[in-house]
């Protein structure tokens, strides 16, 4: 299969996702927003295989809403493949997940998805992770060609999910489990105030306090050492120890016209 664009954006990959041992296959879909939205939700995890089992619409990958929701991922929908079958689906597969309950009378495992992925992860395996219709979720008897169930664990009072969120949180969770991507700093880093840029600071407030009436040298108490911790506390940075050097400088000369 084709190489995979690892980059997203503001991320960078910890590890090479080629080749792509993972397929994401949506069960007869009904609406097109949803498969342009899974597409999208599966390259910004460095993924790109999705394969569709009888949609309702033969056109779906095509459509305008599916380009729409893609959002930048139309590369995902011109590889992806229509098949009749969940059978065809699966060929070359060799752990197959369903996302879906286990049935009542019997069925594979059910694991909550970081459960699960901590463990296949270290396996060689092709994946797939298998995604049923909106309205009713997979059928009995496509969950028992899978080899576990995932359940995204979810508020017992409300665990609906929409399709594409569904397919976003399992796509998030094996990237983590395969490795992840590094966040890159949107902002440079922080250059910390040195002692004298602080002590200065503290000297520089000292004699602006005395100057109101709010410092009296007489009796100085511990003011001054508990605005040299609270400065500690909150490590000011060079820039904002001339913030508060320029408000201190100010209030001098507010008090000097006054």
């Amino acid at each position: 299969m084709p190489a995979q664009e690892p980059t997203i954006l503001a991320a960078r990959p910890l590890i090479d996702p080629t080749p792509d041992p993972t397929r994401f296959v949506l069960m007869h879909t009904s609406h097109a927003g949803n498969v342009g939205a899974a597409a999208r939700a599966i390259k910004v995890m460095g993924f790109g295989e999705l394969v569709l089992v009888q949609p309702r619409f033969a056109d779906v990958l095509v459509q305008e809403e599916t380009v729409a929701m893609a959002s930048g991922a139309a590369d995902v929908l011109v590889r992806a493949r229509i098949v009749p079958t969940l059978a065809e689906a699966l060929d070359g597969i060799t752990w197959a997940c369903a996302t879906a309950m286990t049935p009542r009378d019997f069925g594979p495992p059910t694991f909550a998805p970081r459960e699960h992925f901590g463990t296949l992860a270290a396996q060689d395996h092709r994946v797939a992770f298998v995604f049923g219709p909106e309205r009713t979720g997979m059928a009995n008897e496509d969950v028992y060609r899978c080899h576990a169930c995932l359940s995204i664990p979810a508020s017992p009072d409300y665990g609906s999910l929409n399709l594409a969120q569904a397919v976003q949180v399992i796509a998030y969770e094996w990237r983590q489990a395969l490795g992840g991507f590094a966040v890159e700093p949107r902002t440079a880093a922080p250059q910390w105030a040195d002692a004298a840029a602080v002590q200065g600071l503290l000297e520089h407030w000292r004699g602006v306090l005395e100057a109101i009436g709010y410092l009296d040298p007489a009796v100085p108490k511990k003011l001054m050492p508990r605005l040299n911790q609270l400065l500690n506390r909150q490590q000011v940075t060079a820039e904002e120890v001339h913030i508060l050097r320029g408000i201190a400088r100010t209030v001098g000369k507010t008090r000097q016209q006054g």
